[in-house]
């Protein structure tokens, strides 16, 4: 029941629209966490024209209904604002949705079964792509070309570590792309060799290009369907949008995204990246075309400082304790990316960079100082996706900077099983620093970086509320001193991403003004047991005021 003073502020309610006028829909008898501080719970929402008209009981909002009013009795369900994923590689997860899936390979034979099926069944010069394995799961060891061959002598593989900073390539593709043991290792990149020299069929970061080039681009009907596919999912999981920081053909990806946005078919918001050497086309292309509308914006930039944890290619100021040979590399010369970034910052456009190892954090937050310092003062909402590792006096630049920091949570419980042996415990101390970045005044936002990691933002909160590694050893949370509460976890998915994506109050809160996104869930996160989180169910998903989603 709603106490006396809530509903004192609803019967306030003053609807924006045409008075005689009744909402296009009402949902109502529901348990509403509105994400909104003056009006935290409702029960019930109208909408009209795709946004929401009123938030109040379920009596007040039926109220507003006529005859031709659609209503929904949600019947008691649990509804937060629309999910938002902070990072994806949107048609990259959809087109993996239809490849060969290893990240719940355990063992050698498994991997090599799973390729070895795949092979039997591609047709003749088709591709096996992305894959997603983690070699930490069957302890380590690196898988090599020499496991796959036998199986696929005509078929070119090139399978991706989950984090996409590594794959594997058998020997037909390392032919294809004329990789051999005198390939000298690219900027920003590694080719792993064995002790004769030879490649093994591991590319790391920047000696995936070499590959890239050979692979034949999919065709606009692949990338239609992988839009489809993805659109599909993401929706099932409550997500309303997603914040794409691209990959495969970035800018035919902006392109199918303003044809489908046009026809009318997109399923959930897109805020589109592309990348941040790009910069005089996008500032070029934002002149011509605008930045989009409430469904699909573009003008963001996406960069790279270093790569992965996972591939040993995260930039730290020590080495590896299981690699003491390197400390990490920089994918960009460091003095060109800085170069990027000023350029892209003085063209208005909005700049993302990824940062992983301590080192890559350090030098990006220096240098977002330095663009903030040398230039006449605005909202830049800098972003570093990820920020994983961090020293203390990083952490505590992030809220005086005003940079977000971008991360995804599940990633801590699957790196929590073995990250230790790649950089120790000390430096473990600034990893994943959720409760610390919040208590330093940063900005917190969550996503997934799907397909690395799955898009489910109920996956993301028990990962931040409980820190329970995936292997099942820190039943109390790993690295404990860094959980964060249901109701942070919630806002860092909902409105932080609104902030981060320069929406604040039009997505990520269920008030008046708003649009209508929200997701309805099977229980109430706030009353469930954080480890049961994982076993709540999206029921419903509504974006713009539209069902795109419901349960069967």
């Amino acid at each position: 029941m709603l106490s006396k003073s809530v509903h004192a502020a609803l019967a306030a309610i003053v609807w924006s629209g045409v008075a005689s006028a009744a909402p296009d829909a009402i949902y109502f008898n529901a348990n509403v966490w509105t994400g909104d501080p003056q009006r935290p719970k409702a029960e019930a929402i109208a909408i009209d024209s795709g946004s929401i008209v009123a938030v109040g009981s379920s009596a007040e909002v039926r109220g507003l209904a006529d005859a031709k009013t659609r209503a929904v009795d949600l019947k008691g369900a649990f509804v937060v604002p629309g999910f938002i994923d902070n990072h994806v590689h949107l048609i990259n997860g959809g087109l993996a949705l239809a490849e060969v899936d290893l990240r719940d390979a355990t063992t050698r034979a498994e991997f090599t079964k799973r390729i070895a099926a795949a092979a039997a069944k591609a047709p003749q010069g088709q591709w096996i792509k992305d894959g997603n394995w983690d070699h930490e799961r069957w302890g380590g060891e690196l898988p090599t070309r020499a496991w796959i061959d036998p199986d696929t002598p005509n078929t070119p593989v090139f399978i991706s570590r989950l984090d996409g900073h590594m794959a594997l390539a058998n020997s037909l593709v390392l032919k294809l792309a004329g990789i051999d043991a005198k390939t000298p290792d690219p900027a920003g990149g590694s080719i792993v060799r064995d002790e004769k020299g030879q490649p093994t069929g591991i590319l790391k970061d920047g000696a995936m290009d070499l590959v890239a080039k050979v692979i034949p681009p999919p065709s606009d009907r692949e990338l239609e369907q992988g839009l489809e596919r993805a659109m599909e999912h993401a929706v099932s999981r409550g997500v309303t949008q997603v914040h794409d920081m691209g990959g495969l053909e970035s800018w035919r990806v902006i392109e199918l995204y303003r044809r489908t946005e046009a026809s009318g078919k997109l399923r959930l918001r897109i805020y589109s990246f592309a990348p941040l050497a790009d910069w005089q086309k996008a500032a070029e292309y934002k002149q011509r075309n605008g930045t989009g509308n409430a469904w699909l914006r573009w003008g963001g930039m996406k960069g790279f400082v270093d790569g992965s944890l996972g591939s040993t290619t995260a930039w730290f100021h020590k080495p590896y304790e299981d690699a003491p040979n390197t400390t990490g590399l920089t994918m960009v010369d460091p003095a060109q990316l800085l170069a990027g970034i000023t350029a892209a910052n003085q063209a208005d456009l909005h700049v993302a960079v990824h940062a992983i190892g301590d080192r890559a954090n350090d030098w990006l937050l220096d240098a977002f100082d330095q663009v903030e310092q040398s230039g006449a003062k605005k909202d830049w909402r800098f972003r570093i996706e990820h920020a994983q590792h961090l020293t203390p006096a990083a952490i505590k630049r992030f809220g005086p900077l005003g940079v977000i920091a971008s991360m995804q949570p599940a990633h801590a419980i699957d790196d929590g099983g073995w990250a230790e042996k790649r950089i120790g415990a000390q430096r473990l101390k600034g990893t994943y620093a959720f409760r610390s970045l919040i208590d330093s005044g940063a900005h917190l936002t969550f996503g997934s970086d799907w397909p690395v990691a799955p898009l489910d933002p109920l996956t993301g909160i028990y990962a931040a509320v409980t820190r329970r590694t995936l292997d099942g050893a820190n039943p109390n949370g790993w690295l404990p001193q860094e959980k964060i509460t249901v109701a942070e976890a919630l806002r860092s998915y909902t409105a932080e991403n609104a902030w981060a994506g320069f929406q604040e109050g039009k997505v990520g809160v269920l008030k008046q003004g708003a649009l209508a996104d929200f997701a309805v869930l099977s229980q109430d996160l706030f009353a469930v047991v954080p480890t049961e989180i994982p076993k709540v169910k999206v029921v419903r998903t509504v974006v713009g005021g539209r069902d795109m989603f419901v349960a069967r």
